[in-house]
């Protein structure tokens, strides 16, 4: 396995690497979910670059930058022990040696609702770095876990808009066995908290046993478990089509979820049948 750190790095590693080849994007501190995405391009690739770097542009001034779990270490055993081909791992002044960008992708008006209204220029930065990344490692294949599910569908659009020509594949949530989504911030939750964070999960539960009674009867059912669950303050619950336009009649749908628990932000989607 390459570790490169600098583009000249990279480029250099990305020359010898032939057939088809997949790109992970990450911040690191990596769980099970991460390891599905390795295991995913794994499968469909013939070579796997990893990226790592903790992306200042998708953090507000008042957001957990300078707490992030970091796990270096721990995080390159991982990639090795998953047959990762190269890690690229730049420090912030590679990635944006001029500063800041002025230039960033506009994600247009799916980027400013539910995540994008509760987390101004989030999108912006996450479209941002993700094009920066894609043009580095010049991948065949990206692969982005469906608990971002926002993210994954404007990465998506990002691609078709501006003609990249790269695949974009969604790898489903991976979850503990009581129904947790796995997310590098559960590691903020004490004993306690992590109990109260069951209400996304019994949730999205809860709206898909009256999915057949329309997007209404979902969110409600959704939200009567937030209601009886004292420490979990929701952000947002909502209903969309699978692209997230406007919730169907009936037929494919998409529920997404954001709350805190505590101090700590956490969202969790599922797919639904109205």
């Amino acid at each position: 396995m390459i570790v490169a750190t600098t583009r000249e790095e990279l480029a250099k590693a990305r020359q010898d690497l032939s057939g088809r080849v997949a790109v992970v994007p990450t911040m690191g501190a990596l769980h099970a979910g991460h390891v599905s995405l390795l295991k995913a391009a794994r499968s469909g690739a013939d070579h796997v670059i990893m990226t790592l770097f903790v992306n200042p542009l998708q953090f507000g001034p008042n957001e957990d930058l300078a707490t992030y779990p970091r796990t270096w270490a721990r995080d390159l055993a991982i990639a090795e022990a998953e047959g990762v081909d190269v890690i690229f791992a730049p420090a912030e002044a590679e990635m944006y040696p001029n500063g800041a960008p002025a230039v960033r992708i506009d994600p247009g008006p799916l980027g400013g609702i539910l995540e994008g209204a509760s987390r101004p220029g989030f999108f912006h930065g996450v479209l941002t770095v993700v094009l920066k990344l894609l043009h580095l490692t010049r991948p065949d294949a990206a692969f982005f876990g469906e608990k971002d599910y926002q993210q994954l569908t404007l990465v998506r659009a990002m691609v078709r808009d501006l003609d990249l020509g790269v695949d974009i594949v969604g790898v489903p949530t991976v979850r503990e066995p009581d129904g947790l989504a796995l997310s590098s911030r559960n590691t903020y939750l004490s004993a306690e908290q992590r109990v109260t964070a069951l209400a996304l999960s019994r949730a999205l539960a809860a709206a898909a046993a009256v999915g057949g009674q329309g997007a209404a009867a979902a969110r409600a059912a959704a939200g009567e478990v937030f209601e009886g669950t004292p420490g979990a303050s929701l952000d947002y619950v909502v209903v969309t089509d699978p692209d997230l336009g406007p919730a169907p009649e009936q037929g494919p749908a998409r529920m997404l979820i954001a709350a805190r628990v505590g101090t700590t932000r956490l969202i969790d989607n599922a797919a639904l049948r109205l």
